[in-house]
């Protein structure tokens, strides 16, 4: 079983960021997950994949040809692989895992997630979509998306295909009713 992580290609400004992207690259290795992610050395992308790696994980990085040297594509990966585009990553990165899971990240890690939970919306797949919301980072969009269900421009379904966690534990857990399924 592989998971897709979606984060940002920064660190974030809060040290709970980086321990949160390294306590569930550990916890991915543990339990034998494979990681699937933008395949970048920088940022919490870098610590996810690092994290996985120091713990014995596989790490598939899928990394668009332009940016191999604006991210620091990721070398010491068990997989690299280059693609064209961004649009070709996304693509590669959901056929390779069963669930996607986003933590704190910019404009790349939310397009990367609101596609993902499109893609589900229109039955492209029907892979859960898992919100890591550490320490609110999430709060806002999460209200957001609430009023846009309350406004009637999301079905209440569609908002319940996404799950919110805010702990490595709860992300375990909703992991493994992935692998019962």
């Amino acid at each position: 079983m592989r998971v897709c992580v979606f984060c940002g290609s920064s660190p974030g400004n809060r040290p709970v960021y980086r321990e949160i992207a390294q306590d569930l690259g550990r916890s991915l290795a543990k339990k034998g997950i494979g990681l699937v992610y933008g395949g970048g050395d920088v940022g919490l992308m870098g610590m996810v994949a690092n994290s996985t790696l120091e713990g014995g994980g596989e790490v598939i990085g899928v990394i668009p040809r332009a940016l191999v040297v604006r991210e620091l594509a990721h070398h010491g990966l068990t997989d690299l692989r280059v693609v064209d585009d961004v649009q070709e990553r996304k693509d590669a990165m959901a056929r390779l895992s069963v669930a996607f899971v986003i933590l704190p990240g910019g404009f790349g890690t939310i397009d990367e997630m609101f596609e993902m939970v499109t893609w589900n919306q229109l039955g492209e797949h029907a892979k859960p979509c898992i919100l890591m919301n550490i320490d609110g980072f999430y709060d806002e969009l999460l209200a957001f998306l609430v009023t846009a269900r309350d406004q009637g421009f999301i079905k209440p379904a569609d908002l319940d295909g996404l799950t919110v966690c805010t702990s490595i534990e709860q992300l375990m857990e909703a992991l493994e009713q992935v692998s019962a399924e």
